[in-house]
């Protein structure tokens, strides 16, 4: 169940409260089972030998009460010596108001029932939700980290030759240190900080012979003890481990006092609390120094990995766990389909989306179960079935690879633990000796065939997922250039190269019983990208069962700054229903395109003209002149002032900063035939000689040729016409790009891009809600700005042929939005266009207009952008075809 299922069970719980059942109700909420449940209140397993009372073992101790005293009572009960069973909580009520403690944590809770949907989180652990506090408030992680990266350098520092051979036996030896620490915490070990107090005992504080005991100790760990001989009396009691962690011989490096001092201070961190999905992301930066500066940044949130694998698997599975209940045969035959699931993640780093795909597919076996005893009650002991080999993985960086097969270890022993904790006839094998820890390979996942890592087989069911590495075509290396073009053998060098990851998962899934959903910056999805990518992707049978729209993806770490990604998934063609995921909101359609748009598979090519003969849409104009032609409003009262004739050489100049924060700035604006008049005046003989200078230092040659006229800008599309300026990037939260309309007096800078010979109708349509969803679906984005461009929002806008009566009738509806603008002479171009802040006159006349452009589309008006994007991308390919061949 999630939070929220659970919160909305103990509203029910408060709105039909029954005295009698409270508890076992509140049990009930949180998912405790029918079965267990009936023989709590039996007697079966209620362990508490007072009337009144009940113990539940791992789970509550629980005790009615008079009076208001609650919480006096429940730190009296805490300290009890003879409390048995470990209850993670004890409770106590008057049935007015309810008093809690949190065993494990410390944390209390004393509040009045009817608030008890409010605080819901409180008993979240009985619901196994603890597992999955991912959090860099955790302080055995953010501790263990920094303790860490701190012994990573002394020991660089101690060991000169070190990484001569290459890193490898550095991170394994990192691998098994942290995996001792864990062992003596979490019960691996028969002895509760063996590892430290034994490491502490045998070894001087100088630490010359930490290394030797190491050596030692490792060599012992990868022995059974019938192959124990002459093995010092410390190190015999520690338990054979194998699983391959201590198999290979590595150097082990030499200490000094001070990293002795730190696995001191180290295995006096409680390690039982870390967190395996969580706690290899930030051991990785112990290996980067560069990225030390927020430890707590390195990592994925379980959020963000649930908007990944629910739609992609585990939804489904949780819906055939509904259709099942009460059925044991389906119910067993389910537990049988989700022990033989691959997963598979081909960029897996530390292994975060492994482990939560691991830790939330034990979860959905323990529901399974609980089910399966109601409807058989059984006495044999249950095991669970799902195996860490069952997990596969790619990762080129060889520490996250040997973390990411520790971290599953770790997450595999606390899963364990959670199964028998949740289940009372639930055993787990014992942990060690270890057995394999996943099928995670170093290698490089564009060059390797991934079939070698994760073999399909007749009857598989595979999953692909993760979160590859984005890099734009400028940010790449030679060696990834040399990748990419590997395996896509032309057109290749602007790809984004997240692209090799879509490519060959869509052919690692095509024809087989296996889906893949990976994370990707929105760029791919966005502008001339699309072209470039999804034609290789989406053929042959391959399609989009989800994607998730752009949105922020972050973690929980404090001042971190989300990346702007989406989420798609590909499967081959089926009838399954497709999923599109808008600012949080799932919705049903028929198709998703490679725009991410509920829309016909349609690829847009930029266009140097416009389909739709519109005029020609063109850069502002470029100075490149030092700021020399450019003034600001008291240069110019200054240069008028001194030399009244300047005026004839000034015009506005205004870019998409100016138009949208009304900034006023002006350039000079000199004819070839005024030049000589224009020099007479000093100031302006001064700036353009700065100009010339200027120029002449220029490392490009038209720069410095272009010395000689000093006077002209670099760039001068400038007609003496009415223009219209439209901003290249504008915010996501406007519904529509504010757009100017300028006549021949001002002159457009290369900031913004300008339309010349412009009719008013132009500045309509361009203005619309129509062309507004076909910027937002096919436009690029800066994060999640709008990044206008000619080439492919304005060029391939599909519009028809218009009377003049129509023309018209836009243009009425154009004055009347610039007439409201004027109403408003205070506010600025941004603050008039913020959604929250829009004026109601003007979002009217937007309105208006919207209606009038629409119309020349249809009569029928259209009821939200997904009928818009439809209709325009028929449009858009009748048109194209049209217009072949002319």
């Amino acid at each position: 169940m999630t939070s929220t299922e659970i919160q909305e069970k103990v509203k029910e719980l408060v709105n039909n409260f029954n005295p009698e059942t409270f508890i076992y109700d509140l049990l009930r909420a949180y998912g405790i089972s029918k079965s267990s449940i009936t023989r709590l209140q039996k007697g079966d397993f209620n362990l508490a030998k007072n009337e009144g009372e009940i113990l539940y073992k791992k789970k509550l101790f629980f005790k009615e009460a008079e009076g208001d005293k609650l919480m006096a009572l429940v730190e009296d009960i805490s300290q009890d010596e003879n409390l048995k069973h470990n209850p993670r909580f004890i409770i106590t009520t008057n049935y007015q108001e309810i008093a809690a403690k949190d065993t494990r944590t410390g944390k209390n809770l004393h509040i009045p029932i009817a608030d008890l949907p409010k605080n819901h989180s409180f008993f979240l652990p009985w619901a196994g939700q603890e597992v999955y506090e991912a959090t860099n408030e955790n302080e055995a992680d953010r501790k263990a980290s920094y303790r860490m990266a701190k012994l990573y350098d002394i020991l660089i520092e101690e060991n000169p030759n070190i990484l001569e051979n290459g890193v490898h036996d550095l991170n394994l030896f990192f691998s098994r240190l942290l995996f001792c620490f864990f062992a003596e915490d979490t019960d691996i070990f028969p002895v509760e900080g063996m590892f430290t107090n034994t490491l502490m005992q045998h070894t001087q504080k100088d630490g010359r012979d930490v290394n030797h005991f190491l050596d030692e100790l490792f060599q012992v760990l990868n022995l059974k003890k019938t192959e124990r001989k002459n093995v010092p009396a410390h190190l015999n009691q520690f338990p054979y481990v194998n699983g391959g962690l201590f198999k290979d011989k590595l150097s082990v490096p030499q200490f000094n006092k001070e990293a002795r001092d730190i696995l001191q201070e180290s295995g006096e961190l409680d390690w039982s609390h870390i967190n395996p999905d969580i706690f290899g992301s930030m051991i990785q930066a112990v290996v980067n120094p560069d990225q030390r500066g927020n430890l707590g940044m390195h990592y994925t949130s379980v959020p963000n990995i649930m908007k990944v694998i629910k739609p992609l698997f585990l939804d489904e599975l949780y819906d055939e766990l509904e259709n099942a209940r009460g059925k044991s045969k389906k119910l067993r035959k389910l537990v049988e389909r989700i022990s033989k699931l691959k997963i598979f993640d081909p960029a897996c780093g530390s292994g975060n989306f492994l482990i939560i795909a691991y830790k939330e597919l034990r979860k959905l076996e323990i529901e399974i179960w609980q089910e399966i005893l109601e409807t058989e009650p059984q006495q044999s002991f249950i095991y669970s079935k799902i195996e860490l080999t069952q997990f596969y993985g790619i990762e080129i960086d060889d520490f996250a690879h040997e973390i990411a097969k520790l971290s599953l270890w770790l997450a595999e022993h606390q899963m364990n633990k959670y199964f028998e904790n949740q289940l009372e006839l639930g055993k787990s094998n014992p942990i060690l000796p270890l057995k394999a820890s996943g099928n995670i390979t170093c290698a490089n996942a564009t060059r390797i065939d991934w079939e070698t890592v994760c073999p399909k087989q007749k009857g598989d069911e595979i999953y692909l997922l993760g979160n590859p590495p984005y890099l734009g075509s400028r940010n790449q290396k030679k060696e990834q250039k040399e990748e990419m073009k590997a395996l896509f053998k032309k057109d290749y060098k602007s790809l984004d190269y997240v692209a090799a990851w879509f490519y060959k998962g869509a052919n690692f899934v095509r024809g087989i019983n296996a889906e893949l959903a990976f994370v990707s910056t929105n760029s791919i999805c966005q502008g001339d990208l699309v072209t470039k990518t999804w034609p290789r992707i989406l053929k042959e049978g391959i399609e989009i069962g989800f994607a998730y729209q752009s949105f922020k993806w972050e973690n929980n770490a404090k001042g971190n700054a989300g990346v702007i990604v989406i989420i798609v998934a590909l499967r081959n063609s089926k009838t399954k229903q497709k999923m599109l995921f808008i600012d949080g909101i799932k919705k049903k359609v028929n198709h998703i395109n490679a725009y991410l748009a509920d829309a016909k598979e349609i690829f847009i090519k930029g266009r140097s003209s416009s389909l739709s003969n519109f005029p020609k849409l063109t850069f502002g104009n470029m100075p490149n002149d030092g700021g020399n032609l450019l003034l600001d409003t008291e240069q110019k009262k200054e240069l008028i002032s001194s030399f009244p004739k300047a005026s004839n050489f000034i015009k506005r100049f205004v870019g998409a900063r100016d138009f949208l924060n009304s900034i006023e700035r002006y350039c000079l604006n000199i004819e070839n035939s005024k030049l000589s008049l224009a020099r007479k005046i000093p100031i302006i003989e001064k700036r353009l000689i700065k100009v010339e200078e200027k120029r002449k230092a220029s490392s490009e040659s038209s720069t410095r040729k272009l010395a000689e006229e000093p006077h002209s800008f670099y760039f001068f599309p400038h007609k003496n016409t009415e223009s219209i300026l439209i901003p290249r990037h504008s915010s996501e939260r406007r519904e529509y790009i504010p757009i100017g309309l300028f006549d021949e007096s001002t002159i457009i800078a290369d900031s913004a891009l300008a339309i010349y010979d412009a009719e008013p109708w132009i500045f309509g349509v361009i203005s619309s809600k129509m062309h507004m969803a076909w910027v937002r679906a096919i436009g690029g984005k800066l994060k999640t700005d709008y990044r206008y461009s000619a080439k492919i929002c304005y060029n391939t806008f599909p519009f028809p042929t218009i009377s003049k009566v129509r023309k018209a009738q836009i243009e009425e509806n154009v004055f009347a939005v610039l007439e409201e603008r004027e109403k408003h002479p205070e506010k600025t171009m941004a603050q008039l266009y913020d959604p929250d802040k829009m004026p109601a006159g003007l979002r009217q006349a937007h309105k208006d207009l919207d209606a009038a452009v629409e119309r020349c589309y249809r009569l029928k008006p259209f009821e939200n952008d997904t009928q818009r994007l439809e209709y325009l991308f028929k449009e858009y390919e009748k048109m194209v075809k049209e217009n072949k061949g002319k």
